[in-house]
């Protein structure tokens, strides 16, 4: 698995562009009310995920976003096959999910009734054949939102012929139940304005279904931005496994640990990150955990890391730092010389250097030197996989 963290370091930006992949664009509102338009954006979203979780590369959100910026295409105007082509070039996904929906209200509402019966139509095109494929639909009360979006996400797994997809009734019950609130305040979250707005939907959408990760997910992210590791460990603690984002939340819940102290639990969390996304950042971060209780697995991990990327100075630094303080002078000051070479400025290097020569041992308060990496690159890292495993003899 290590050789692929290495191949990814060499090769992604060679690479990743040919992966097949897949996007899911917003479904277009059909109805009379604009009030419903964030359903459009919630099938988009539950699709998506449920090709990740089959194993499908599905683009991420943030990626549709930006094409979309660059394209100058609206996310909730109805798309013509000529704009949904385009989309899907510049972003080179070789298949595109699309549709639209329609929820028609109750011709009688009653109190406490069901506030309408919603029909979702989906189809998929194909870029490298030009083929249209199947005609998906579902439809049901607007309240079945999430059990619609289910179906609907099997369906398109069943006809891009994902090789993960199980039964249709075994997929269905390893869905999360989630309430029509719920989703409506998660959905207005991720289409807010600015990050105060966003935390409020967020945070209503987990007092709504406390077992609902992705708002969990999002806030954690959110107060990890803010610095505020304790709380947003809170949240991230909360995305469980087999659950969307749950080794991106293993990730960054490392590092609120880390910034915490708790190095035994963030070792913990890149360990088990690395074990199934083994990236060069992972391994990084997983030894800096480790050189407060494990010196010798932490010089070990970031090897892995620098084997990954032999040009990443952090790396190195590292390195250097882990073998200076196992006692290993003249290898650590082989290191270090390596960063100034580079970069000449690193004041932190220049002083290390002169400890390794100097053969000087680790004093009180020499701790946490150590350089965190906080991108997290699954979906590239995937990407590659998938192209590797179609070259593989």
């Amino acid at each position: 698995m290590h050789r692929l963290a290495v191949l990814f370091g060499i090769f992604s930006c060679v690479l990743v562009a040919r992966a097949e992949t897949v996007l899911v664009l917003p479904f277009y509102n059909q109805s009379s009310s604009r009030s419903v338009d964030w359903i459009g954006e919630s099938i988009s979203e539950a699709v998506r995920e449920s090709l990740v979780s089959g194993g499908v590369l599905a683009l991420e959100r943030e990626d549709r976003l930006e094409a979309f910026r660059r394209l100058s295409m609206q996310p909730n105007a109805e798309l013509t096959r000529a704009s949904i082509i385009k989309a899907g070039e510049a972003l080179d996904a070789s298949d595109i999910v699309y549709g639209d929906y329609q929820l028609t209200a109750p011709a009688n509402p009653t109190p406490g009734g069901s506030r309408g019966v919603l029909r979702i139509g989906a189809r998929i095109v194909n870029l490298k054949k030009f083929a249209q494929g199947p005609e998906m639909e579902e439809s049901g009360p607007v309240e079945d939102l999430a059990i619609l979006e289910a179906r609907l996400s099997w369906q398109v797994l069943t006809a891009l012929h994902a090789r993960n997809t199980p039964a249709e009734d075994a997929f269905l019950r390893a869905q999360p139940g989630v309430r029509l609130d719920a989703l409506e305040y998660y959905i207005r979250g991720l289409l807010a304005a600015n990050p105060e707005q966003q935390r409020r939907f967020f945070m209503q959408a987990a007092r709504l279904d406390p077992t609902y990760s992705q708002p969990c997910f999002q806030l954690g992210k959110s107060f990890w931005s803010r610095k505020d590791y304790r709380v947003a460990a809170g949240w991230l603690s909360r995305v469980h496994v087999g659950e969307p984002h749950y080794l991106e939340a293993q990730f960054f819940l490392g590092l609120c640990d880390y910034q915490t102290g708790d190095y035994k639990a963030a070792a913990t969390c890149f360990d088990t990150v690395a074990a199934s996304v083994p990236l060069n950042e992972v391994y990084n971060d997983l030894g800096a955990a480790q050189t407060r209780s494990d010196i010798g697995a932490a010089i070990e991990s970031f090897r892995k890391a620098l084997e990954g990327d032999n040009t990443d100075l952090d790396y190195r630094f590292n390195l250097g730092y882990a073998q200076w303080k196992a006692g290993q002078y003249e290898p650590a000051a082989e290191s270090f010389r390596t960063v100034l070479q580079a970069n000449p400025d690193d004041q932190d290097a220049a002083v290390m250097l002169d400890h390794a020569e100097h053969h000087e041992p680790p004093k009180p308060g020499s701790e946490g030197r150590e350089r965190l990496k906080t991108n997290y690159e699954e979906t590239a890292y995937r990407q590659l996989k998938a192209e590797l495993g179609k070259s593989a003899p």
